[in-house]
């Protein structure tokens, strides 16, 4: 089953980072202060863990998983929260951190999905 969810909300500061291809990612529980920096989803059951081969979608842009920091997962479930780079790198630079390959960086709106896809379901 995919994990399929609906941004909510787009932080003041998501440009700026979109800028340095890296996007935030919390759910709407996310704290005042990092709500800012982020983009919000609905929350929703995470059940299942990001791995490499996986796709990642914002719209209509589809992205390959690359690398999975160790805690991305973990985060993703407890909070909603990750952060993807859009570098395709095929390590992440940051526990939290899960690596894209696509084209381009996503252009993201309030009420467009966010979703994983899984490699097998």
């Amino acid at each position: 089953m995919d994990f399929t969810t609906e941004i909510t909300q787009i932080g003041e500061m998501v440009a700026e980072f979109l800028q340095e291809k890296l996007l935030i990612v919390f759910d709407d529980n996310a704290p005042p202060g990092l709500a800012e920096i982020a983009i919000l989803h609905t929350k929703k059951e995470f059940n299942k863990e990001v791995t490499i081969g996986d796709r990642v979608k914002f719209g209509e842009l589809v992205y390959d998983v690359t690398a999975v920091g160790h805690e991305a997962n973990k985060t993703l479930e407890s909070m909603g929260h990750c952060s993807f780079s859009f570098t395709g790198e095929d390590q992440a630079k940051l526990p939290g951190q899960i690596e894209l390959k696509g084209q381009g960086i996503p252009v993201v709106k309030v009420g467009d999905s966010f979703q994983i896809i899984y490699r097998e379901n």
